[in-house]
C-alpha cells in the first residue's frame, strides 16, 4: 500500500474490485414510495408523502386539508413559519393520543426544501418545526449528520448501537451519528454527537470534513423516512479510541475495509451508514479527479 495515501484512499484501495461495486452501488439510495399513497404540499411546495389512511387523518384534523386530483393540499390559515408549525404540531399530537404515532421524542426537527449542495443552506429559516417524531409520520425530510472515523492504514471505527434504540437496534452505524435539531448547525450536532456518543472532543473543528451530502429513502414502520445524510469524515491517529457516553452505542469495532464491506453486505450495518460511507468515499474520488482537496467544514 503506498504510505502517501490518505485514510480514505488507503481504505478504498484495500478493498477488492467487486467490493468497490458494491460500495458504490449504495448511492442508489432513493427510492419512490408505495403505491396507494399521497404527496402532500403546503402554499404550492411538496412538503412529504402519506399514506391514503394517514391522509385521511390528516383531512379530519388538520383545518384546510383536502384531497383533490391525486394529491392532499393544507391550505393554512396563516402564513408565518411559528404558527404553520403549531397547527401541524396540534395534530400530531392528536396523533399521539389516538396511539396513530409512536415513538414521540419531545425534540423539534426543521424541515427546509431540498438543499442538496454542500454546505447546506440550512441558516434560512425553516418552513415548519415539529416533533422529530413527527417526520416519519409524515414522511417529511429530515437532516442528519454522519461521521466516519478512519484511521492512517484504512481501518474504520464502527459503533454498535445499543439494543434499545428505537431505531435499526444492534446494528452497526457509524463512528458518530444524529439527527439535525432545530436550531442547531450541522458543524454543531456533529461536533456534540462526538462528545456524546464515542468521547471524542475536538478542539480544532477544521479536522473534520464535509463529504458531501446523500439522500436515503425508504419505507419504515413508522411511515416514509425521508433524509439528507449530511456526511463528515474525521482522520483518527492510533492514541484515539472511541468510548461511548450516553448509552446509545453498545461497543466499538476496529474493521478493516474488508470487513466492514462484508458486513455490510451481510445486512449488519444500517442503511444510512452504506450510503454515507459510499457518499464519503465518491466525495474523496470527486475531489482527487479534480485535483482538489476534499471539501473542509470550518
Amino acid at each position: 500500500m503506498n504510505p502517501g495515501l490518505c485514510p480514505e484512499q488507503a481504505f478504498w484501495s484495500r478493498l477488492s474490485g467487486p467490493q468497490q461495486a458494491w460500495l458504490i452501488s449504495q448511492l442508489e439510495a432513493q427510492h419512490a414510495p408505495p403505491a396507494g399513497g399521497l404527496i402532500w404540499s403546503c402554499e404550492g411546495i411538496d412538503i412529504g408523502w402519506v399514506s391514503a389512511d394517514r391522509a385521511q387523518d390528516m383531512v379530519a384534523l388538520l383545518p384546510g386539508c383536502s384531497i383533490g386530483r391525486g394529491r392532499l393540499h393544507w391550505k393554512s390559515a396563516v402564513d408565518l413559519p411559528l404558527q404553520r408549525s403549531q397547527a401541524l404540531q396540534a395534530f400530531l399530537v392528536q396523533q399521539s393520543a389516538k396511539g396513530r404515532l409512536t415513538g414521540w421524542r419531545g425534540e423539534f426537527f426543521a424541515w427546509w426544501p431540498d438543499t442538496p449542495a454542500w454546505p447546506p443552506g440550512l441558516d434560512v429559516p425553516p418552513f415548519l418545526c415539529i416533533e422529530r417524531a413527527g417526520f416519519r409520520h409524515l414522511g417529511m425530510m429530515s437532516h442528519a449528520v454522519h461521521i466516519h472515523g478512519f484511521l492512517p492504514q484504512g481501518d474504520l471505527w464502527c459503533g454498535r448501537r445499543s439494543n434499545h434504540k428505537a431505531t435499526d437496534p444492534g446494528l452497526l452505524d457509524n463512528l458518530a451519528a444524529g439527527g439535525l435539531t432545530a436550531g442547531e448547525s450541522p458543524l454543531t450536532t456533529a461536533l456534540r454527537e462526538l462528545a456524546e456518543e464515542a468521547s471524542l472532543h475536538l478542539p480544532d473543528p477544521g479536522r473534520l470534513r464535509g463529504s458531501g451530502v446523500i439522500r436515503t429513502q425508504r419505507s419504515e414502520p413508522q411511515g416514509w423516512h425521508d433524509e439528507q445524510l449530511l456526511v463528515y469524515t474525521l482522520h483518527l491517529s492510533e492514541r484515539e479510541t472511541p468510548i461511548n457516553a450516553d448509552g446509545e452505542v453498545q461497543e466499538f469495532r476496529r474493521l478493516s475495509p474488508s470487513e466492514v464491506v462484508s458486513c455490510m453486505q451481510s445486512g449488519q450495518f444500517t442503511v444510512d451508514a452504506c450510503a454515507s460511507l459510499a457518499q464519503s468515499l465518491a466525495w474523496l474520488m470527486a475531489s482527487s479527479n479534480a485535483n482538489t482537496p476534499s471539501g473542509k467544514v470550518g
